[in-house]
């Protein structure tokens, strides 16, 4: 995780989900993995609506991350390795 200094103590954590790739901590709502029908029914409309961003980088799907504003992210590592990630399990 890095954190980001804008102007005074605003600070944005990024969570790394790998491969380079990084996302607001604070944005995130949920990380899921992506085996349930419920999941795999919010993955198939967000992509009718244009809101799934993928950062598999050609990978499988093993994580589901949940953003505000609808969006959804797929990503190629385990949603317990993203967290470890965040230093929020150990």
């Amino acid at each position: 995780m890095q954190d980001i200094n804008f102007k005074g103590d605003n600070f944005m954590k990024l969570l790394d989900i790998g491969f380079k790739q990084y996302v607001n901590e604070n944005k995130v709502l949920s990380i899921l993995p992506p085996d349930s029908t419920p999941v795999k029914r919010s993955i198939q409309d967000a992509r009718e609506r244009g809101t799934l961003i993928y950062a598999n980088k050609g990978r499988k799907t093993l994580s589901v991350i949940f953003l505000e504003g609808g969006y959804i992210m797929t990503c190629g590592f385990r949603p317990q390795a993203i967290m470890e990630r965040a230093g929020n399990i150990k």
